[in-house]
């Protein structure tokens, strides 16, 4: 298990977690506002096109490198569909975004929960290490099974509103681990909203696209 990176994220101070997903050509003030917050990042998640895409975007990876160049880790998104999507395809993900944005870490989206997954993730998780993700997160957006903690820096274990945060509730399992291994993203949030992670990300904006805005610690004022 590769936990060095989380704890010297929790140290630093790098709590926020950000997937952003609007273009950098469309919103260059609001990449402008994420790359001057590069001591508060634990990483930023890079989401082209649901995922790499078909060809090299040159505005996201002028952000890419920015993002690097400033310390903060760049994880390449790639939707596993609840372990229903090929493992041939996820990779092909992950390559590209290595090989055109430069990405050292992982965001694996829709993983799935169910123990009986297990060897599939693992063999992901296997992949994306030799991809050279230094930092892999699995978003499972609710608890897992515990086996998933072996696999990856990070596990998302909440993502949804904040009108269904109050409902969380951790399992027993979770305290075998640091606090720093589990992140909660919470969209349709309240300013000074209080997240119960380390990491976290909490954004205004609210469904079908609520990762188009920025967290509301970075969100400039209105």
């Amino acid at each position: 298990m590769h936990a060095t990176h989380a704890t010297h994220a929790r140290d630093a101070g790098r709590d926020l977690l950000v997937p952003f997903y609007d273009h950098p050509a469309e919103r260059p003030e609001a990449w402008e506002t994420l790359i001057a917050a590069a001591p508060r990042l634990y990483g930023v998640v890079l989401n082209p096109a649901n995922g790499a895409g078909e060809a090299p975007d040159p505005a996201f990876t002028e952000a890419a490198a920015r993002l690097r160049a400033a310390g903060v880790p760049v994880l390449g998104y790639a939707d596993t569909d609840y372990g229903r999507r090929p493992h041939a395809d996820v990779v092909r993900d992950l390559l590209r975004h290595r090989d055109w944005y430069g990405t050292d870490g992982a965001f694996l989206d829709q993983a799935a929960t169910d123990p009986a997954l297990l060897a599939h993730y693992r063999r992901l998780s296997v992949a994306a290490r030799a991809a050279g993700a230094r930092t892999l997160v699995l978003n499972h957006g609710a608890h897992p099974d515990p086996g998933y903690a072996g696999l990856a820096d990070l596990l998302v274990t909440f993502e949804g509103t904040w009108a269904a945060y109050p409902e969380v509730r951790a399992p027993a399992w979770t305290l075998d681990h640091p606090p720093e291994r589990f992140c909660h993203l919470v969209y349709a949030s309240p300013p000074g909203a209080r997240l119960t992670t380390s990491v976290h990300c909490a954004v205004p904006g609210d469904a079908p696209h609520p990762w188009g805005t920025l967290p509301h610690l970075l969100e400039p004022a209105r």
